[in-house]
């Protein structure tokens, strides 16, 4: 997509009282259109930076650091979508929270708050009627009750023990009706207060990561070599007066495209890969049949430790000189104790 233009045709308005966004009566968008549209939503994301209440904002964010219970979210419609995220993001971050549906809370899920708890309440308007009559019910249960709102002095802030204030000059909507710029503006005030919390907790990369164990990020920072590697008995082992012609089985029928070439006691002598075998093959011929597997192994092989981070063990295999497809892993001996692969590790999500 191109720049935003430097300066942006002026808009025709027929309210001349109020801004609208035009309507461009045609079946197709030109980027001009198009433009103009991110141009103006830009201007009313301003407009709420501009005009937010900081200090309102961080009253709020500390009550809701400062609470001994758990931090729920409602909301309707759009509102409610944006409710149920925003708590997400908490729960992710290591926050007690959950979204709770007027509707249904006034059916029975209600018994879930607690006096120690704060209610966070989503609406533009603050005149939601579902909300209004969850207000009573959760005061009744000694929670803390919040309203984010855009409307001034509205009926829901009137109830609530806390109002906090969205400025909102207008919808991107020509209409000024379909919450697009509303939902953006409470989209970026609970994520913004949410990283906030994150900040105040010391949240930490290791425990962020335990959040989102499915996660790459997650993966890369919990998971250990012992996690992904192939065990011992699933290893391809091989001793090194073995001939290399009677160990192609061993060699292509455990799916690491090596063989591990250890002693009677499992200690590590070296490393024999497909690849060598090709080179071999193509250098000695018929000779080959009279190779041992110790006389053409790698004897200096990359290794990595069980305790080891298994992104370590992918860096390792990724750095110069060349490539590995795999690592031997082994214990403080020298001893194997499996194998780790980069299919492995791809498999596992890294």
């Amino acid at each position: 997509m191109g720049s935003l233009p430097a300066t942006v045709p002026e808009f025709h308005f027929p309210d001349s009282s109020s801004k609208q966004t035009p309507i461009h009566n045609q079946s197709s968008i030109d980027e001009t259109t198009l433009l103009n549209l991110f141009k103006s939503q830009q201007d009313y994301l301003n407009f709420f930076f501009n005009n937010l209440d900081i200090f309102q904002t961080l009253t709020f964010t500390r009550t809701l650091l400062d609470s001994s219970g758990t931090v729920f979210f409602s909301g309707v419609g759009k509102s409610g979508f944006v409710a149920r995220k925003i708590s997400q993001t908490l729960v992710s971050l290591g926050v007690p929270s959950g979204f709770l549906s007027p509707v249904d809370a006034l059916h029975g899920d209600i018994g879930i708050i607690t006096k120690r708890d704060v209610l966070v309440l989503f609406s533009k308007s603050g005149n939601t009627d579902e909300l209004l009559r969850l207000v009573p019910c959760a005061k009744a249960k000694g929670a803390y009750l919040i309203s984010v709102t855009s409307v001034e002095d509205n009926a829901l802030a009137r109830v609530c023990n806390m109002n906090v204030h969205l400025p909102l000059e207008r919808e991107l909507c020509p209409f000024n009706l379909a919450p697009v710029t509303s939902t953006a503006i409470q989209m970026i005030f609970g994520d913004t207060v949410a990283i906030a919390l994150m900040g105040a907790r010391n949240l930490t990369r290791e425990e962020y990561a335990c959040n989102h164990p499915a996660g790459r990020i997650g993966k890369s920072l919990i998971f250990k070599v012992t996690d992904v590697m192939k065990k011992q008995d699933e290893s391809p082992v091989c001793k090194e007066t073995d001939l290399i012609m009677d160990q192609l089985v061993e060699l292509t029928s455990k799916g690491c495209g090596c063989l591990l070439v250890i002693d009677q006691d499992y200690h590590l002598i070296g490393t024999f890969t497909d690849g060598d075998l090709r080179r071999t093959l193509k250098a000695s011929g018929e000779a080959i049949f009279k190779l041992t597997v110790g006389e053409m192994c790698n004897r200096n092989p990359r290794t990595i430790s069980p305790d080891a981070m298994a992104v370590e063990a992918m860096k390792k295999m990724e750095a110069p000189p060349s490539p590995v497809q795999f690592l031997p892993v082994v214990d403080y001996e020298n001893r194997v104790i499996g194998i780790v692969t980069l299919h492995g590790l791809v498999s596992a999500g890294l």
